[in-house]
């Protein structure tokens, strides 16, 4: 017989191929964990870049205004209100003002822009320009007369006055940025109701159906409102509609997952954008991750109840106010219902680009058309941006390469 193997030696013969394949697999799994935090790593870092290079823009050019906002005051985690103004660098509303006898720089646009405390909506209510109102220190006045007597504290004082609640942030977009914008986006798709024409130097035509806005004709079809019998109330319903298309577009996933895109948007919008001095870009970070589930179809708009039209001091056109109904809104911004406040028990169901008010009942031009007369267009200077579009003879006729291109010819669906 042989020499018995001893228990070192045993040891030596089965378990030594085992036990490498073991530490083998160790190495791999090890290995495998490495790349992938490693990648981890690299996908961080550009986000963190990316995000930061957003940041570094907006925080660089964006430009500040005294809101009489208390920064310390504006809220994180219960309701927001930000007060979204439209304003002018070509001073075509000035011109205008002093045309009509008026004194004083005005806002054509202001918006109050609602977000819940639960953040799962955000409502947008448009204010109309010549509601007739209480400014504080000033008398009666038309809601847009307050920016010419005060300022932006002012507006700020007129709004809180009217609603009842706190302004906790001021964003002014001058218009020309949506020239910018626009091509950013590489144009905005509106659903247009009726067809009509803006601007007195080769006018801009838009027909009937989905048209593509971009550039100077996106401007003149959110200024237009000489065009309508229904006059500003039209025009806030295109604003209205405008503002929908843009975030559907602006929320579609070749948007938010194209770096370049969203870098272009924030680079052509920010140096055209003023802001109370709490709106930086880490609160927007903020309140972008509170908002991270909202989709375009959370998004609500409407106009503010109001009364009929009516003759002012001098004779000039005012809206009325229409206080009961605006009570039940004040209650409802306070109790933070607003939701509750426009569900269709009590007001009808507003599609995207339509304003319903309080009463409900429509407060767009269909409602109130008849008890405004129509303007001509040649007789508003605002109606006429510096840049020329494209021809057109008026309302109805064909459009001679119009940039505001008709794409299908068919009107769409709820036009």
């Amino acid at each position: 017989m042989g020499t018995p193997l001893s228990h070192t030696d045993h040891h030596e013969y089965l378990p030594r191929r085992s036990r490498g394949q073991v530490r083998r697999k160790r190495h791999t799994v090890r290995n495998a964990f490495i790349v992938v935090a490693a990648l981890l790593v690299v996908v961080l870092a550009l986000v963190a870049v990316y995000v930061g290079s957003i940041a570094s823009t907006f925080n660089d050019k964006r430009q500040t205004v005294d809101a009489g906002i208390a920064t310390s005051e504006a809220t994180t985690d219960d309701a927001l209100n930000v007060l979204v103004m439209g304003s002018d660098s070509r001073g075509e509303g000035m011109d205008t003002a002093q045309n009509k006898g008026e004194d004083g720089e005005r806002s054509d646009t202001m918006m109050l822009v609602h977000i819940p405390e639960d953040r799962q909506n955000v409502f947008v209510m448009s204010i109309v320009r010549d509601l007739w109102v209480e400014i504080p220190g000033e008398g009666e006045r038309k809601v847009n007369s307050a920016l010419g007597l005060g300022g932006y504290p002012l507006v700020t004082a007129t709004v809180e006055n009217l609603l009842g609640v706190n302004v906790d942030h001021l964003a002014v977009i001058d218009f020309e940025g949506f020239n910018g914008l626009t091509q950013a986006l590489g144009g905005v798709e509106v659903c247009n109701p009726k067809a009509f024409s803006s601007g007195q130097v080769n006018p801009s035509y838009y027909p009937q159906g989905e048209i593509l806005l971009q550039g100077s004709d996106a401007l003149r079809y959110v200024r237009e409102r000489k065009a309508f019998l229904g006059g500003d109330f039209e025009r806030v319903a295109n604003q209205q509609r405008f503002v929908s298309a843009m975030v559907d577009q602006i929320l579609t996933v070749d948007t938010l997952a194209n770096p370049q895109r969203v870098m272009d948007v924030v680079n052509s919008i920010v140096p055209f954008i003023s802001v109370d001095e709490g709106l930086d870009a880490v609160t927007i970070a903020g309140y972008g991750l509170q908002l991270n589930g909202i989709r375009s179809g959370d998004i609500e708009t409407f106009t503010i109840p109001h009364g009929p039209p009516a003759e002012g001091p001098g004779g000039a056109s005012i809206v009325l106010q229409d206080e009961e109904a605006l009570a039940e809104l004040r209650q409802a911004l306070q109790r933070d219902r607003l939701g509750d406040y426009l569900a269709p028990d009590n007001a009808q169901d507003s599609e995207p680009g339509t304003s319903a008010s309080a009463s409900g009942a429509p407060s767009d031009a269909a409602s109130d058309a008849a008890s405004e007369p129509a303007s001509d267009p040649a007789s508003d200077p605002a109606t006429d941006p510096a840049t020329d579009g494209p021809s057109a003879s008026g309302p109805g006729s064909s459009p001679s390469g119009s940039a505001a291109t008709q794409t299908p010819a068919a009107a769409c669906a709820g036009a």
